[in-house]
């Protein structure tokens, strides 16, 4: 268990967090959730003590173990990845080392007889003998190989170095886990484990995520942030959707009641406050109307942009066409030999481990970028709009935000422009912001500003929802359900595709498999996981998105 009490932090003169008062109890997982900058894995830092509060305190009963997943990957560089993991019980990893430091001395005297005997009674207390044992399973479950076990962590690549810290941080039971995106760079098998790692986890989890499929796994309650505060909701993500939704809804009915009855209250003593016969009634309608609070609303930091694509004209029969398109990159063969048809309604996600082909097949059917050999063809009746996964280009000018939206809109009135972006959170003078300037989010919600002015009835993106928060990406990903034009997209946001893809296609090694079904059906699939398997040689291929 975990306790926050009154816990306050500013910066300048705003409140991050202000008289916080909120428990965490065994068995339950929190998910934390908020706008970008309302103080996610700040609150996680304020928990673990690495930031010092304003004021209040955070109590974590005697005895108590807390675990962090780390965030540097390069803390543990000069130690094996074996050692790394056993390292997230440091009171265990203390006492292993200090053993067997001693039992290595060539002059082993009497005393260190006596102190070997007690690190051996506590390492035994602190279950060490198992400890080799539990980090080897834990890594396993993650997908990390028994061969990678005795490397140094600096000779490891990064997105193995994400799954041993997060197997660092659940090692030994701790009896507090706090985890700031764990999902990030593991494969679909690595979080379905960790899924069920957790749904079985019988001590207090605080979990900051964006993966929207992994916090309802995994959440028995959300831990919101707003309003300089944080309100426990029980349930999982969606459940929070739903009864936030359901309160922000009546605390809009309760504040227009109240004005409307401020204003029949006004209406009655202007009207009656100089009439004799009525002056008493006027004297307690005035009371009345003192006694009247007007609750105003409190100021959300949580804002969804308007994210809704028209095209101007169906998109006909034929959409696009491939006749043996093949792209090799530094020696690398993406994809060889590819005939595709695109046909209407499809909604195609791309997934898996290879991020390069579907970038390249991307750019080659916008025009980017040649083919080695073949070649494509969008039907007559079509226009694309593109997403790249690099906008960098796009954003070296000195043009402000208005300036730089203009150019890709019919519509030259300034005020058409502005209120364009007011509708994906640009309001007031945030619309002369220069655009080289502007956050990854903020560069994001530009670019679909700029998708949305092109009316096209076939959209294409290279992995969009990187840089968004969850309101973002929740309109995103609504507006893309809604549009009924093709879409052709890359994320590793599972709800993102799995609601919108009727079509998956896979890049392997020994060929591209493509498949007209969901994305759960496609990761249920016998046959597609029968198909992998000999892609990928005769050997199980983790499944990545």
């Amino acid at each position: 268990m975990i306790t926050a009490s009154n816990i306050t932090l500013s910066f300048g003169k705003r409140f991050l967090f202000k008289d916080v008062n909120i428990k965490f109890t065994p068995g339950n997982c929190y998910g934390l959730i908020g706008a970008n900058g309302s103080g996610k894995s700040t609150f996680l830092k304020i928990l673990s003590g690495e930031i010092e509060q304003d004021s209040g305190e955070v109590i974590i009963p005697p005895g108590e173990r807390l675990a962090v997943l780390a965030q540097d990957h390069y803390a543990f560089n000069e130690h094996t990845v074996l050692n790394s993991v056993i390292m997230g019980h440091k009171k265990l990893y203390e006492v292993m080392v200090e053993k067997d430091n001693i039992y290595m001395k060539e002059d082993f005297s009497d005393a260190d007889g006596i102190r070997a005997s007690e690190l051996e009674g506590e390492f035994a207390d602190l279950n060490g003998w198992e400890a080799e044992s539990e980090a080897a399973t834990l890594l396993a479950g993650l997908g990390v190989t028994e061969d990678m076990h005795s490397k140094l962590m600096k000779d490891v690549d990064d997105t193995y170095k994400v799954r041993i810290l997060l197997a660092q941080a659940i090692f030994g039971n701790p009896d507090i886990l706090l985890l700031d995106e764990p999902t990030n760079h593991l494969d679909i098998e690595s979080i379905r484990w960790l899924e069920n790692f957790l749904y079985g986890f019988k001590n207090t989890v605080i979990v900051v995520s964006h993966d929207r499929h992994f916090l309802n796994k995994v959440c028995t309650h959300i831990a919101d942030i707003d309003y300089n505060r944080i309100q426990i909701f029980v349930g999982n993500y969606m459940f929070w959707q739903q009864a936030s939704q359901l309160s922000a809804s009546q605390r809009k009915d309760q504040a227009k009641k109240q004005e409307a009855k401020a204003a029949e209250l006004k209406a009655f003593i202007q009207r009656f406050s100089a009439n004799a016969s009525k002056s008493k009634q006027a004297t307690s309608r005035k009371k009345e109307l003192d006694k009247l609070e007007l609750n105003e609303l409190p100021k959300t930091s949580r804002r969804f942009p308007y994210v809704g694509f028209e095209p101007d004209r169906e998109p006909g029969t034929i959409i696009l066409e491939l006749d043996n398109i093949s792209k090799t990159i530094d020696g690398q063969t993406l994809f060889s030999n590819w005939d595709l048809t695109v046909d209407n309604g499809d909604k195609i996600g791309f997934v898996g481990p290879d991020n390069q082909a579907k970038t390249a097949f991307m750019e080659i059917i916008m025009g980017n970028m040649e083919p080695d050999t073949g070649s494509y063809n969008w039907g007559v009746t079509t226009s694309q709009s593109y997403f790249p996964k690099d906008n960098t280009k796009f954003f070296d000018t000195d043009e402000n935000m208005t300036e730089w939206l203009r150019k890709y809109s019919d519509e030259q009135d300034d005020a058409y422009v502005r209120g364009f972006l007011g509708r994906m959170l640009f309001s007031g003078d945030e619309s002369l912001k220069k655009v080289k300037v502007l956050s990854g989010g903020e560069k994001v919600r530009c670019m679909l500003s700029r998708m949305m002015l092109s009316k096209s009835n076939v959209i294409v993106l290279d992995d969009p929802t990187a840089h968004l928060d969850l309101e973002s990406i929740t309109s995103l990903n609504d507006g893309l359900i809604k549009f009924n034009g093709i879409v052709i997209f890359s994320s590793h946001d599972h709800q993102f595709i799995n609601t919108i893809a009727n079509r998956i296609i896979e890049f392997t090694p020994g060929g591209i498999i493509d498949r007209k079904m969901t994305f759960e059906d496609y990761l249920e699939s016998e046959d597609v996981r029968a198909l992998r398997d000999e892609m990928y040689g005769g050997k199980h291929e983790r499944m990545t998105i």
